[in-house]
């Protein structure tokens, strides 16, 4: 299994993760003296975005890929181009908006005519909140809108974070984006503050309105809904975007940071709601499990279809949800 970025801070704990559920990881990446720093008994495979044979040798005799090298408008295209050329199954954890809208675009036919799986942002930004709006849907065929409120304690973003940040931002000309009537929407309006009533114990908190993250192309790809909406608690908010916010720090043997969340999925019908809600510790590390779990899934064959698709449209949500301890009543 190649770990592509596996220096790096989520990078990381998906090797860990791999190591835990018996896969063998091979680690790969841009930087080989990052990579021999922790290579170990694991055999490493540097490799450039832009040298597609460095990248053929990376994923040789590899099962699958899975991608946490950031930014993903650098990384994501010749990462999934090198799949497709070796056969195996792409995974990324990418946040960023427009990559994950470019993997559909540019993929979704190619993968789909080679019963190719790739599924982008299969993490905590756009992969959770996707399984926990495909469940909350449950057996209904469309809806007026889905709501990802997302309450963090706080938000001690990773260098990649950051870089991820500056490309996103760079490619959107410093707009704000929404999906609204059915497509994405770029605009120039100041973000508003509500009130959002999370489940106990969390409760109450102020949240910037339309925070909008990879939800918003993750969770229309496959599921009927003109309208996405996203929410995030405030400190983490002004936290990401500080200059002088610290990197997430352990708190534990495993690398862990104490930093909480809840994710609070809403889906709206007419009058009707329903509603789901993963909760837990630290957003990057919750990542590898996501990620692994995915590849787990593919080569195990319980998938739902082939192409280009996100984790609400390739796996059984609630299942999967289950299966990771992250699902619970609102």
């Amino acid at each position: 299994m190649t770990v592509y970025g596996a220096y790096g801070h989520t990078g990381r704990f998906v090797v860990a993760t791999l190591i835990e559920r018996g896969y063998l990881p091979v680690l790969s990446g841009r930087d080989p003296a990052r990579l021999a720093a922790m290579a170990g008994q694991h055999e490493v495979r540097p490799a450039a975005v832009d040298d597609p044979a460095a990248l053929d040798r990376a994923l040789a005799g590899s099962a699958a890929v899975i991608n946490c090298a950031g930014p993903f408008a650098v990384t994501a295209g010749p990462a999934i181009e090198a799949a497709l050329r070796a056969g195996v199954p792409y995974v990324d954890v990418a946040a960023e908006i427009e990559a994950n809208a470019d993997t559909f675009a540019r993929f979704g036919d190619r993968a789909r005519a080679a019963g190719a799986v790739i599924v982008p942002a299969m993490a905590f930004y756009g992969g959770l909140g996707d399984l926990l709006a495909t469940a909350a849907m449950g057996d209904w065929t469309e809806a007026d809108r889905v709501d990802v409120a997302y309450g963090l304690d706080s938000w001690h973003p990773t260098a990649g974070t950051r870089l991820s940040g500056v490309v996103s931002r760079e490619r959107r000309a410093g707009r704000r984006v929404r999906y609204a009537g059915g497509r994405l929407r770029y605009h120039d309006d100041t973000p508003a503050t509500e009130r959002w009533s999370f489940p106990a114990p969390t409760g109450e908190r102020e949240v910037v309105a339309e925070f909008s993250m990879a939800d918003v192309v993750t969770v229309p790809s496959h599921l009927t809904v003109p309208e996405v909406r996203s929410y995030l608690t405030v400190e983490a908010a002004r936290d990401v975007v500080a200059p002088d916010a610290p990197a997430p720090v352990a708190a534990d043997a495993s690398g862990r940071s104490a930093q909480s969340f809840v994710v609070d999925v809403v889906v709206h019908r007419g009058s009707e709601r329903r509603r789901a809600v993963a909760s837990g510790r630290d957003i990057y590390a919750v990542s590898a499990p996501l990620a692994v779990e995915a590849v787990d899934r593919i080569l195990t064959g319980r998938t739902r279809t082939a192409g280009v698709a996100s984790a609400g449209a390739m796996f059984d949500a609630d299942d999967f949800l289950t299966a990771l301890g992250l699902h619970r009543s609102p």
